[in-house]
Parts: C-alpha cells; structure tokens; sequence
C-alpha cells in the first residue's frame, strides 16, 4: 500500500505518505528514503510519527504481564473512573464521549496501564487520563504500548544524513508526537517529557489541567529536530499542520481504535492495522 495525499494552504504545501504500517524490526530509514524518491526537494522539512518510530525500533512494551500494584489500582478505578469522569474531564472542557469513557475505564487491564506509567514517567504523569508520560497503547496491537524516544536527536540526525546521502537533498527532520504543546503568549510547555528547546516541560498532569482549562492554543508537539535553526513557535506551527495532514490511521486512542475493527480494546491485531492506510512521514514544504 502506497499513496500520496497533498493540500495547501497560503504558507505551506503538505504532502502525506501513505507507505504501510511499520512492524517491530522495519528498516525505518530505508522506508523513508524509497517514500522521499522523487517527491521530497532540498528545504523541505520531513515530519516523521514519533509512534511509528518506536514500533520499528520495538520500543514498545506488553502491558498483560505486568503486575498490577496497590496505587495503580487506585488510579484505574477511582481516579479516572470518579475523578476523570465527573470532575476533571468537565474542567477540562473534554468531549461528552470522552468523559463517558472514563466512566467505564477497564479496572483490570487499566491498572496494569497505570503501573507501567508509574515505572516509566512518575506519579504526576500517572495521573493523566491517557498518553502518560508519552507511553500510547493507539495504533499497537494487544497489549502493547509505545514508550517516548530516548534517543529521539540522534535519530533525526541519523534520518537527515541517510536522506542526503540517498537521495542528495539537503532537507529539516522532525519527529513529531501528537502530545500537545500548550501556548501562553510565547511560553510553551507540554506534559510530555522530553521536547525540543524552547518547549518546557514539567507538571505532568497539572500542565496538561492549566492548559486545557484555560483553553490555551494547542498543537502537536516536535520532539526532535535535525538540520535547523527554527524557533519554537515555527516548529510548532510545523508540528500541528503535519499533525493534520497525517491523520490518525486506526484511531486518536484506543478506544476509536477497538471501535474501528469492532472488537474489545485488547483484541486488535497486527493484521487489522496493516489493513489500516497509515501516513507516518509528511513532508511539508514552506511556502
């Protein structure tokens, strides 16, 4: 499976690369230079999913073994079933469907969910109602979650050099995660851990609370960046228009994801995602 979508808008030309899904062990850089072939040019800047990298690299983890602690328990089926539900999903301004979701969280595999955040990101991660700490069980399969990129720099820059090398274009890489980055005149910061300079990142759930409830403009956040002196502010309007071009493949969260191949949410499997037109690399071109 192999497509090209392309939109415009007065300040830049996106074009979004369908190329398959990515499985653990994919010869990622190789992908991406045979979709580059041909369409990317020298100044481009080639926005790759944080997710899809991680699934190649098989930084991902299997949830179903993990044993479920005390606290983890708590969080599952009293913080986001009573807290999530009734109060801080409304103060965050979530969707009805949203909030209406917490209040059936899965209490079992949820807290296996919650245990493996506490591990990985700490307490005030934890208590985010999802993507804690940047670990995302959407577009995986089973049990399975993708963990942020510890090596995120060196990965564009790895990217950058192969597509140069390749292909002979001189060209910026982003990664890029669908987390969001929050903006108070020129202050961004984001819950996740981990972004490029110029974005702060700190308070775990109570930035993502302040962002939210004051409504502060948001976008998908860059976590690496090769070949580019940009400012925050420019990444950031990159990051979100990519973001939009990209789409969502299999679903925005697990729950979309189950509801698309009608099945409950562990039961996804890696053949229905294939199934799936996945667009994990968008070149966007500045006008």
């Amino acid at each position: 499976m192999k497509s090209t979508s392309e939109s415009a808008s007065r300040d830049c030309e996106t074009i979004a690369l369908a190329i398959g899904y990515w499985r653990p062990g994919e010869d990622y850089e190789l992908q991406i230079v045979k979709a580059l072939e041909g369409k990317v040019e020298n100044g481009d800047v080639v926005t790759i999913s944080e997710k899809a990298i991680s699934t190649a690299t098989g930084n991902i983890v299997d949830e179903k073994p993990i044993k479920a602690y005390m606290p983890a328990r708590l969080l599952a089926g009293f913080w986001m079933r009573i807290a999530w539900a009734y109060l801080l999903g409304i103060f965050c301004h979530l969707r009805k469907r949203t909030v209406n979701r917490f209040r059936s969280y899965p209490v079992e595999e949820g807290s296996k969910h919650k245990q493996l955040a506490l591990d990985e990101a700490g307490f005030l991660q934890a208590l985010m109602h999802g993507s804690e700490g940047g670990i995302d069980g959407s577009n995986l399969p089973y049990s399975y979650v993708s963990l942020t990129l510890k090596n995120a720099q060196e990965i564009a820059e790895q990217i950058r050099e192969k597509i140069h090398t390749e292909l002979g274009k001189n060209v910026v890489v982003m990664i890029v995660d669908t987390d969001k980055t929050y903006t108070y005149g020129n202050f961004h910061f984001t819950p996740r851990p981990k972004p490029i300079r110029g974005i702060r990142s700190r308070g775990g759930v109570c930035a993502y609370l302040l962002g939210r409830f004051l409504k502060l403009k948001m976008r998908s956040t860059p976590i690496a960046l090769s070949g580019s002196g940009i400012s925050a502010e420019t990444a950031l309007q990159i990051a979100e228009t990519a973001n939009k071009a990209r789409g969502c493949g299999a679903g925005r969260n697990v729950w979309d994801m189950a509801e698309t191949f009608g099945v409950a949410l562990t039961e996804v499997t890696w053949e229905m995602l294939e199934k799936v037109e996945h667009r994990p690399i968008v070149i966007v071109r500045l006008g």
